[in-house]
């Protein structure tokens, strides 16, 4: 068979098991189903157009592989594509519209419902659809009181990026800079152009209005940048992006761990 499963370990990819082995499963109340979900679209002239789904898709893997075996947990296949529109101007963008991405999201979700599981994570990896995202958690929660689902973006668990990344980055990198490049050579080190990197910020906007924080104005990308870059990926290293990995894979690890454990709270308990 083919390398389906990437690097998920073969006994944690749920697709290699059949339907009487799924049937079978113990305590499938408990059992954590991962989901990466990524994005096809460009990432300046230094990174691949599968950047989101890569990153995604390899820290959730890892993290099952480092997991404890008493933690029952497996993945499902990636959502390559995903709400990408900001970068419609650029080559290499597959887009999803919302209501597509939010449909196939909410079949997945009914889908691993019906097989029994009732904790499902959703491992986003592209920072343009948190929303929908949330949205398909939300909605999925409410149509099936048991099930508890994770809507998490792939950096939101503890993580070392921020220790190599000036503020600058911190408040204004948001696409294609240092820690995403840095994490893709430790990844996929062969597809990433560092000879090709530039740094781009967007043009300050004094005042309350920023293209990302709490007021905030509607952007496509190409009105922030003309490289496609929104932050500076230069002096990104390999090095650096092996740190970063291992911090985020410890982080999954945990919230793996937790999610496992986790029982809805009951109102007016004191437990």
């Amino acid at each position: 068979m083919s390398q389906l499963n990437g690097c998920v370990p073969p006994h944690r990819f749920l697709p290699y098991l059949t339907a009487p082995e799924i049937e079978a499963l113990p305590d499938k109340a408990n059992t954590v189903i991962v989901l990466p979900i990524g994005a096809i679209e460009q990432h300046g002239p230094h990174l691949p157009i599968c950047t989101d789904t890569a990153i995604a898709t390899e820290v959730s893997g890892k993290a099952l592989a480092a997991l404890p075996e008493s933690v029952p947990a497996f993945a499902l296949p990636p959502v390559w594509c995903g709400k990408s529109n900001e970068h419609i101007q650029f080559s290499g963008t597959v887009i999803l519209k919302a209501d597509t991405l939010l449909r196939v999201l909410w079949d997945i979700g009914e889908s691993v419902y019906r097989m029994g599981f009732r904790k499902l994570v959703l491992v986003n990896g592209h920072g343009g659809q948190p929303q929908v995202v949330e949205i398909v958690a939300r909605d999925l929660r409410a149509e099936y009181p048991d099930f508890c689902l994770f809507p998490v973006f792939t950096w939101g668990v503890p993580n070392r990026a921020g220790e190599f990344l000036s503020e600058r980055e911190k408040a204004e990198g948001i696409h294609a800079g240092r820690a995403e490049t840095s994490l893709m050579l430790a990844l996929t080190p062969d597809h990433v152009h560092l000879e090709r990197a530039v740094g781009e910020y967007p043009c300050p906007h004094h005042g309350l209005l920023t293209p990302e924080g709490r007021f905030r104005f509607a952007w496509l990308t190409h009105d922030l940048s003309a490289s496609g870059v929104v932050g500076d990926p230069q002096g990104s290293s390999r090095e650096e992006g092996e740190t970063v990995l291992a911090s985020l894979v410890e982080g999954w690890v945990a919230a793996l761990e937790e999610i496992h454990r986790f029982r809805m709270p009951v109102p007016g308990s004191n437990d």
